[in-house]
């Protein structure tokens, strides 16, 4: 009987390893040197009009080669679905889609195959399975986020429904900034090359991503995002809270070291007689909070006020330069960068932001349904 509930235990395991979500699960699968990357969706919602050209919207703000501040790899990134639609719409049943890799250059890695990146995956990979794709970081690469977008598009044809609007935006390159707040920006305008929507500071930011890359360096930044329209109730009190799993899932995206929501770290320098949300009644009658440093959350559940939040990217760890490593039998090896890298990944993962958001609001949307 031991031994029967450990196989049980290691096989609900192996089932999430590649999935995300309790009620809409996405599972994803492919390398970024394969022949496809694609992912299959369980549990979205049937009788939604599918967009295709709005999948291929946000597919456009995430491919390489879109702007002379991104990778120069070319992919089409057309996205083909293989089931769960008729007649243009969903059918309820697994929503499995490809996406074929067109442009992957497997030779510009030969020179790694037995060295170890530094600050990537070959290691622990190498190291956990005994073995790894080197072409491109194959598993570990960003090129899996690809899925991601096509899965979120998906969430948020249902979500807009709702009225229910995600927006992301770069805040940060380095030590430039935008001073302004969710609350002042015109996402209309946040379609530049560096996706930033402050008109001066996102040319400060493009210059210092050009500098950046010219001395064959990179340089991280910041992603802030805002959920707006969401109902109250969304989220689990204890270990699903709904921030929690928002984090879980912006931290789950390549080169992501950091995460708050409302008044994140700023907080800790605060007092409670100022932090504390204020409620009131407004004109129609709904319970608001006068101010909204908890971000949209109490208790890990949505209250009806904006979820707003900032995803922290590092510098890509890949550099145009000669670093000192290791190769797999210890020896101290001198890597020269080679292939083709974002000198800054933050303008191309506005929309995996966007897209692991939606995903998580969907699922808590369907799983709130289930208790009525």
């Amino acid at each position: 009987m031991y031994f029967g509930i450990l196989a049980i235990i290691f096989l609900h395991l192996l089932t999430y390893m590649n999935t995300q979500g309790k009620i809409l699960r996405l599972t994803s699968f492919g390398e970024s040197h394969g022949k496809a990357i694609g992912g299959i969706l369980d549990g979205f919602p049937s009788g939604i009009a599918i967009d295709m050209d709005f999948i291929s919207t946000q597919m456009r703000r995430r491919r390489p080669g879109q702007s002379r501040i991104t990778t120069p790899r070319k992919e089409k990134d057309k996205v083909e679905i293989l089931s769960g639609v008729f007649e243009g719409k969903s059918t309820g049943t697994p929503l499995a889609f490809v996406i074929q890799n067109e442009d992957a250059q497997s030779k510009d890695y030969s020179h790694i195959a037995t060295q170890f990146r530094p600050s990537h995956a070959d290691y622990t990979y190498e190291k956990k399975y005994g073995f790894r794709d080197y072409r491109g970081g194959g598993r570990s690469s960003a090129r899996e986020t690809a899925v991601r977008v096509v899965a979120g598009a998906l969430a948020q044809l249902f979500l807009r429904q709702k009225d229910i609007q995600i927006h992301a935006y770069v805040s940060q390159v380095g030590n430039i900034a935008t001073l302004k707040s969710y609350k002042e920006m015109d996402f209309t305008q946040k379609e530049n090359i560096v996706r930033c929507p402050d008109a001066v500071v996102s040319k400060q930011m493009i210059s210092l991503i050009e500098e950046v890359r010219d001395a064959g360096d990179t340089i991280g930044g910041v992603v802030s995002g805002v959920i707006q329209g969401l109902p109250v109730g969304l989220g689990e009190p204890v270990f699903d809270k709904f921030h929690a799993e928002l984090g879980k899932a912006m931290l789950g995206i390549n080169a992501v070291k950091g995460f708050d929501y409302g008044s994140g770290f700023d907080a800790v320098a605060m007092r409670g007689s100022s932090h504390n949300d204020i409620f009131y009644n407004d004109e129609a009658g709904r319970v608001r909070t006068q101010s909204n440093y908890s971000g949209g959350v109490q208790g890990g559940i949505t209250n009806g006020e904006d979820v707003y939040f900032r995803v922290a990217f590092k510098p890509v760890a890949t550099l145009m330069n000669s670093q000192k490593t290791i190769d797999n039998q210890g020896n101290s090896v001198q890597m020269e960068g080679k292939g083709r890298h974002d000198p800054c990944v933050v303008p191309r993962a506005v929309p995996i932001v966007e897209a692991m958001a939606a995903l998580v609001v969907l699922d808590f949307y369907l799983l709130a349904s289930a208790y009525r």
